[in-house]
């Protein structure tokens, strides 16, 4: 049974479109449990009905025509009662209905189990026996985990506006939607580009050459000229682009001078290969390695590796560099984009980039935040053909992309947009007030930033300080550790920029969904794991230099404020403070100079909230990171697609260890901050403005609509709302009870 199931998902994972991953369920259903019939139902875009999209057994013409309303037959039974239906002679029951258009004979034995995806029932998988037949409890269970693999296929998420009809055969639907993984923020609207078919690797077919020597020559010839390529494309964007994102042109300068890596491919030339075939192997060969790897930033490392292989093959099969033309707006499309790719676009028409593969963390994702062009990572298994030459609309604020859009799907997000850029114009006049409350109540307004790069925005937005720089993202875009000069001139550049308001740098937290290329961390439990402080406390080496590093770029500056993630005890925070001492000393004995800093704790695990009264005895001032915290306090991995939607910070659980922090920091005269995503959302800061927080950090792009809310709310009234939110039982309550608030304000439309 696991053996037959496991074919079939395998198969499944590999289908290129629902339809024919429908066609593999049911012939391996069919297969396994002998039955004489094997159908798929999926609900339509009316949600009113359900559509058979796939079947091995009933008359084929009536795949795309042949549908049951919601309350119609056994199929509607099974969609009423979300539970499996096992019948061995369905013709004796009140719901039985039969079906002539279906063809064929009457069957008597049913089995239908519900294709439910996030409680949603999204069609039926039945199966049907000509005669009596009583399906076991292990066939039950088959089907329905089948039916569980055929969820994440059929799954379709539809914004409001947009109608999606599930599957295509016999349809036109209005606007294809392909849900993917936010990789940088923004709408943009363009036509889809692929790569160029000469520069796919797959196509580099193995054949033998005669004259070893001139194969050999041509090859490396072929990676002089890529190299001069990239070393142009990185001057030409050079004033385009921020010092830390041009930099990640020097990565594939590097791979290009890597002597192992195209030793291999010379290798193989001299043993007779053509060149491309030689580094198609090779560089299959060496992605295939870090593919395999668990880590998303060494899996990004098989990106550049492939990116670059293009660019090689496409010299080899051209004397001439391609030029290729780019329409006015243009979506890159790509199972991985380089960031040569993305260099190659004249400047003003990129639109978009979608990515079939990557996550938010991959080069492209940064690079895309730091350039703000709208990027969706991880749309799956769509055939790359679809997208090519289609109109393209790139959702990179929800990881959604739309297939040549409906006008009512681009007119809503054109309206959207317009609401966004009219909101801005209004909400500027409130850049140089204060985020006071009516009754005379401040709370700082802090930008959370990650790269040099952001500091300009941040600055534009009328940040009273940095509550949170994400010292990591400096580590994550290159391929090595920082040296300390490196790091001091970062960190130096972000505290000048601010000064004298307060700079809070968070120390190395990697780990979890975050890691390095260079650095490997492979872990079945990683949120559980080596990670945070945990991780730079076991390599003294790697703190120490950081911490020489900021304490040197404080000099004569005198703002920055140390903040260190995931403590879970007292004793991490006597360990970091013999780390600093000890840093300071080295400074000293070298006659360089320092400054001394405040040092601060996250509260983001459950244990921190509990101890506050010890931690403050160390610590000059805490910041709650509620991402990490509300996936502690409930048990959720907010990464996994199948629990993400448990993930709510306004849980009342969290909402009550939220209150309890910061009433321990009040009570032992230490500042409190909030930096996690609930800072940035108006509802929840009005919230946390009740509850007594000092300051809140957040995306640049958030403070205006959280300076409006907290300008309209008392302190007296966001009392009343905490004590309220702390006495119900539900999240939807509390939502529910802040957006009533909101719109008696007048801020509907700033409310969750």
């Amino acid at each position: 049974m696991l053996d037959a199931l496991h074919r079939i998902t395998r198969t499944l994972g590999n289908a290129v479109s629902l339809d024919d991953g429908l066609a593999v369920v049911v012939r391996g259903v069919k297969a396994h449990l002998a039955v004489d019939v094997c159908s798929v139902y999926l609900v339509d875009a009316s949600d009113t009905s359900f559509v058979l999209m796939a079947t091995d057994g009933l008359d084929p013409r009536a795949v795309g025509t042949m549908r049951f309303g919601r309350g119609e037959g056994l199929v509607g039974l099974v969609v009423e009662s979300q539970r499996p239906i096992s019948l061995s002679n369905a013709q004796e029951h009140p719901r039985f209905r039969h079906f002539p258009e279906l063809g064929g004979r009457a069957h008597h034995a049913f089995l239908g189990v519900p294709i439910v995806h996030h409680r949603k029932v999204l069609g039926v998988l039945v199966v049907r026996q000509s005669n009596d037949r009583a399906f076991s409890r292990d066939e039950e269970a088959f089907l329905t985990a089948t039916a569980t693999a055929v969820a994440g296929l059929a799954q379709v998420t539809t914004p409001a506006g947009a109608e999606t009809v599930i599957g295509s055969r016999g349809r036109h639907p209005t606007s294809d939607l392909f849900q993917g993984i936010k990789g940088a923020s923004g709408i943009g609207i363009g036509e889809g580009v692929l790569p160029s078919p000469a520069a796919d690797l797959d196509t580099a077919h193995d054949r033998v050459v005669e004259d070893v020597e001139a194969e050999a020559h041509a090859f490396q010839e072929a990676v002089s000229a890529v190299r001069a390529e990239l070393l142009l494309s990185g001057e030409r964007v050079a004033a385009e682009m921020p010092a830390e994102a041009h930099a990640m042109f020097g990565v594939y300068i590097e791979l290009l001078d890597d002597d192992e890596l195209f030793a291999d491919t010379l290798e193989r030339i001299r043993a007779g290969a053509w060149a491309g075939s030689a580094l198609r192997r090779t560089i299959t060969e060496h992605a295939r390695a870090f593919e395999e790897m668990t880590d998303p930033y060494f899996r990004a490392r098989a990106e550049d590796l492939r990116g670059l292989g293009r660019r090689v093959l496409l010299r080899l099969q051209s004397r001439e560099s391609e030029q290729k033309r780019y329409p006015e707006r243009c979506v890159l499309v790509g199972e991985e984009i380089s960031i040569a790719r993305i260099a190659d676009v004249p400047a003003g028409q990129l639109a978009g980039i979608v990515c079939t593969h990557g996550s938010p963390f991959s080069h492209t994702a940064i690079l895309a935040r730091t350039l703000r062009i709208p990027a969706v990572m991880g749309i799956g298994g769509v055939p790359l053909d679809q997208l090519g030459g289609r109109r393209l609309l790139v959702d990179g604020d929800h990881g959604r992309v739309f297939i040549d859009p409906a006008p009512d799907v681009v007119e809503e997000f054109d309206r959207l947009i317009k609401q966004q850029s009219d909101s801005a114009e209004a909400l500027s006049v409130l850049r140089g007030l204060p985020a006071e409350t009516p009754d005379g109540v401040r709370v700082a307004l802090l930008a959370n930033v990650g790269l040099p790069s952001d500091l300009a925005n941040a600055l534009d937005s009328g940040a009273e300080g940095i509550g949170l720089f994400r010292t990591e993202f400096t580590f994550m875009v290159r391929d090595s550790f920082p040296s300390e000069d490196d790091q001091y001139q970062i960190y130096r550049e972000a505290l000048a920029s601010f000064a004298p308001r307060p700079v809070t740098m968070r120390t190395l937290d990697v780990g979890g969904d975050k890691g390095l290329p260079y650095f490997p961390i492979q872990e079945g439990n990683a949120f559980l794991g080596w990670r945070g402080i945990r991780l730079t406390l076991d390599n003294p080496g790697i703190f120490l230099t950081q911490l020489r590093a900021l304490l040197r770029a404080n000099a004569g500056i005198g703002n920055l404020q140390i903040l260190l993630p995931m403590i879970s005890s007292p004793r991490e925070v006597d360990e970091v403070r013999g780390l600093l001492a000890r840093a300071a000393g080295e400074i000293v004995s070298t006659g360089q100079l320092m400054a001394a800093c405040r040092l601060g704790a996250m509260v983001e695990v459950p244990s921190a909230v509990y101890q506050m009264d010890a931690l403050a005895k160390r610590v000059d001032f805490f910041s709650i990171g509620t991402n990490d915290l509300t996936q502690y306090l409930l048990a959720v991995d907010r990464t996994n697609a199948r629990v993400s939607r448990h993930f709510d910070s306004l849980h009342p659980a969290v909402i009550r260890a939220i209150n309890d922090a910061v009433r321990s920091a009040r009570d032992a005269h230490r500042p409190i901050s909030v930096c996690g995503e609930m800072a940035g959302d108006p509802a929840s800061a009005v919230l946390l403005m009740g509850m007594g927080i000092d300051a809140l950090s957040m995306a640049p792009s958030c403070i205006p609509l959280v300076k409006r809310a907290l300008r309209k709310f008392t302190r007296r009234r966001a009392q009343l709302l905490v004590a309220t939110a702390i006495g119900v039982e539900d999240p939807s309550e509390v939502h529910h009870l802040l957006s009533a608030a909101f719109e008696h304000a007048g801020l509907g439309g700033d409310s969750l």
